[in-house]
């Protein structure tokens, strides 16, 4: 319970991207999360503490950097799953599921389950909700883009 006797807002996340290039192209590029900068604006720095944890700073259209620690917790190139958990101004989960999508290209499903861990900010969850979800669902649209161009080329698209 946070303060006040109120169960904290659950923000529950799904997308799927549609990226033309292979599966496995598709997933290595996902387990690199050093190398989300390359291509997803939104994610503004990502580094690693030690084997199975990371820092990664991300920013979208609100005025908020998230400043997050994921730990690795599945990486499995055979089933092309990721999974890690999330700490820092979110406490979660998140995920992403690679598939083929019959035609050479590939689906990315992505899952995610986060609080707001931020003090102050998790008090208003209930009230700016709709606006966390909508700026989650710019994100992830930025980072289909960035994924998609990527892949074509190494390049992120302007």
């Amino acid at each position: 319970m946070s303060p006040g006797g109120r169960a904290p807002v659950v923000f529950v996340f799904e997308h799927t991207w549609s990226v033309p290039a292979p599966p496995e192209e598709v997933y290595a590029v996902l387990a690199d999360p050093e190398g989300y900068p390359r291509w997803w604006s939104e994610v503004r720095g990502a580094g690693r503490l030690d084997g199975e944890r990371g820092r990664v700073r991300i920013r979208s259209r609100l005025p908020y950097t998230l400043h997050l620690v994921l730990t690795r917790q599945v990486q499995d190139p055979m089933a092309r799953v990721l999974w890690v958990s999330i700490e820092g101004d979110l406490r979660g989960w998140a995920q992403w599921r690679v598939e083929a999508d019959g035609s050479g290209g590939t689906r990315a499903h992505y899952d995610q389950e986060a609080v707001v861990a931020v003090r102050g900010l998790s008090r208003w969850a209930r009230l700016v909700g709709p606006l966390l979800r909508a700026n989650h669902t710019a994100m992830m649209r930025s980072g289909e883009r960035g994924l998609r161009a990527w892949c074509a080329g190494g390049q992120h698209p302007a």
